[in-house]
Order: C-alpha cells, then structure tokens, then sequence
C-alpha cells in the first residue's frame, strides 16, 4: 500500500487533502484514482487508512476508513552524529528512521570538514527533515524523528540535557563494551533505561578534549569492537544494539 505523510494538524477529520509534492506524486507519478486504498502517516503515531475520493493537478481527495494508533517505543533514542563527509548522513538518517531513533542532532565537532552558519544550519535541518519524513513513508513508522540544526558539541552540552543513560563512542584506551552500562543501569535502577543518547563521532573520532566534554557531562565510553568502523556503520551498529537491548522488556 502507498503512504504518505501529513503532519497531525491536516489529519483532522473524515477528509484528508494532499498538496504540493504529495499530491503530484500521488496523481502524476503513482496515477492513483479514485478507490485506491492508501495510508496516511501524521508522524505522532497515528495511522489513517483512506480511499482516494477525488484526484485533481493541485490535490488529491482521500477519504479515512479507519484509523490505528500506534503506541511509541517504551524508551527513546537520541542520536549525537558528528556530520559526515559528503552525502552519507542521507542514508544515516533513513536507517536512523527505520531503526525507531526519536531524534537526531548533528554535531560540527572538531574534525568535522562541513562547517555552516545559522541560515545554513536551518536549511539543512530542513533537508534531513524531509528525509526522515521520506523514510517514515518507505519503512511505515508511525513516528516521525525529530531533526535538529547542527551545533558544536559546547552548544550541546550548553543546554544541560538530561538522560536515563549516555554513551559515546570512543576510541581511548578503557572504553567498556554498552552492555556493561545497561546492566549496571538495569542493577542500580531495577530497570531499563528510558531515555538513551549516544554519541558517534567523526572520521578520526572525537578530540580528546571532546571526549572529555562529553564524560564530564555523564557520557560513558564505549567500544564497538576491535575494528574502526565508519561513521554511518557506528551510528547503524549502535542503534541496532541499543534496540535489541532496550526492546528485552518489551517483549
């Protein structure tokens, strides 16, 4: 079934409008008419089943037969990502979206090579933004991640926020495999982390004053093996660890 994603103030009601690029997609490249079962994504979790109804050049009409509430996940992730070269946040930010990630922050770190300014920053929360939104269609999530502007990792740490457990990749000597952290959270607390942020860093990793940042504000060294992985399969990895560890409880 096709889907398409609208955000939770235009899923009011037992009609539902696309405009704009959703529209022409629907109408020009997929040539929906009218009776064509399509699901709607409002990124907060809700779901709408709906009939096409009417498919003009500007819009297309559809109406809601049913609609399903999709509870979040039991915790949530935070995903620090120093900002790779090139285009390879793209496809970190679709598998980000895929693997149930709440939110992602791109860090301009030290060693990162792309630098921008406030207008530029905006812009490119805005792009990622559409392809979180894109990747939300392809995989069915139900929830939208949030993409936030880049900033330096002193601005991060400027804002004080707070997490059950956090963890940075690191590639000093006396990083602790994340599984030793989850089970000394689980030990102290009785129970699994809630809110969890981990920090990947750059090519080159993170500068050790960075790294010293990011301990000083809670953050735990972690290992990922004993091989350097690239930043888009760190960022993978840890995601995937994370969830199966943190999903446990779930089941």
């Amino acid at each position: 079934m096709h889907r398409f994603h609208l955000p939770p103030e235009q899923c009011k009601g037992t009609q539902l409008t696309l405009t704009g690029s959703e529209a022409h997609h629907a109408a020009n490249v997929l040539r929906l008419r009218p009776g064509a079962a399509v699901a709607v994504l409002d990124g907060a979790g809700k779901v709408f089943g709906c009939e096409v109804d009417t498919v003009s050049k500007r819009e297309v009409l559809l109406r809601v037969v049913r609609t399903e509430a999709v509870p979040a996940l039991p915790y949530r992730l935070t995903l620090l990502l120093a900002v790779p070269k090139g285009k390879l946040i793209d496809s970190i930010i679709q598998k980000a979206t895929e693997l149930g990630v709440a939110r992602i922050v791109p860090l301009l770190s030290e060693r990162v090579v792309t630098q921008l300014d406030d207008d530029g920053a905006e812009a490119k929360a805005a792009k990622w933004q559409q392809i979180a939104v894109e990747a939300t269609k392809q995989c069915g999530q139900a929830w939208l991640p949030k993409m936030e502007a880049p900033v330096t990792p002193k601005e991060w740490l400027a804002r004080q926020e707070t997490f059950d457990l956090q963890l940075v990749g690191a590639l000093r000597p006396g990083s602790r495999h994340p599984r030793d952290f989850i089970e000394a959270y689980r030990s102290q607390h009785g129970s699994l982390p809630k809110s969890v942020a981990v920090w990947i860093g750059p090519e080159g990793d993170f500068t050790s004053p960075e790294l010293d940042l990011a301990e000083v504000a809670g953050a735990k060294p972690i290992t990922l093996g004993p091989l350097v992985l690239r930043v888009e399969t760190a960022a993978i990895y840890c995601l995937s660890f994370l969830n199966y560890e943190l999903q446990a409880a779930v089941r």
